[in-house]
């Protein structure tokens, strides 16, 4: 099965996001090209809000208003645990909004420094993807749409990967974790790798910015979560069996950490 990590509202797609899936060379670094436009936040209004679940990923998120002025840019590290994103609007000003959501274990490829102190935080896009920002920026004032953005954006990717650092040691273990979906045991990933459990966090930490133990559960836990909003009867106790969870009881309370709701509340928030 291919890995495909799933947003709190998979469905969601109107003018102010959608998401593109990039060409196939590129399908094993970057899970989706995402963006639109939409009304200027204006924190006077009423505001609603979005969940934010612990998707695997990590995002670069570029927003320009509609003179052409960069609002705001950043990188995303991975998260770990739930947030909530306000979503307010003023109809007299609009944002458009470009940004490129690479696997956490993927973004290291393009990288120019270690992803190291990256989870759950923020932190500007020019400290550690300065050659894409430089040549991003002049592209993000002109006018155009996504698909041209995206566009471009691939090409860059494409020529980096003639020179981009790769480490072979961490794609192997990541290998392992999406090929049991989350569910192999730590100590035994750290033999079947022939390394040991304390060089492999230093490893992840470096390269990905969390440790491999956490990634796998995150992993498990988006597993899970296709299923609950693909499966028109989900079975909880053939995914305790499935995914390694000791019961029934450990894979509600697992969810419910990560989601901040319990299954019932979730699947209906999705398919609303």
């Amino acid at each position: 099965m291919i890995y495909r990590p799933l947003t709190a509202t998979p469905f969601k797609c109107n003018v102010a996001y959608q998401e593109i899936e990039p060409c196939k060379v590129l399908q094993p670094y970057v899970r989706c090209f995402w963006g639109g436009e939409y009304d200027c936040p204006d924190t006077e209004r009423d505001a609603s809000f979005d969940i934010i679940i612990p998707d695997t990923c990590v995002d670069i998120i570029y927003c320009i208003d509609d003179a052409g002025n960069m609002m705001s840019s950043g990188f995303n590290g991975v998260n770990d645990r739930t947030f909530w994103l306000q979503n307010s609007v003023s109809p007299d000003h609009r944002i458009f909004t470009f940004a490129i959501r690479f696997y956490a274990w993927g973004a290291y490829v393009f990288s120019e420094d270690s992803l190291a102190g990256t989870l759950n935080g923020l932190c500007d896009v020019r400290e550690r993807f300065n050659w894409l920002d430089r040549k991003l920026r002049s592209r993000l004032a002109e006018p155009g749409n996504l698909w041209n953005l995206i566009q471009f954006t691939e090409l860059l990717f494409l020529e980096k990967l003639e020179n981009a650092r790769h480490n072979k040691r961490v794609d192997g273990i990541m290998s392992d974790i999406l090929r049991h979906q989350g569910s192999l045991d730590i100590k035994r990933l750290s033999q079947e790798n022939f390394i040991s459990e304390r060089q492999m966090e230093r490893l992840f930490g470096e390269y990905i910015g969390i440790t491999p133990k956490k990634l796998s559960n995150l992993i498990r836990y988006q597993y899970l979560w296709r299923d609950i909003v693909s499966q028109s009867h989900f079975d909880i106790a053939n995914a305790v069996y499935k995914y390694g969870y000791t019961d029934e009881s450990h894979l509600m309370r697992e969810f419910k950490r990560y989601h901040s709701m319990n299954i019932r509340e979730a699947r209906e928030l999705a398919l609303r």
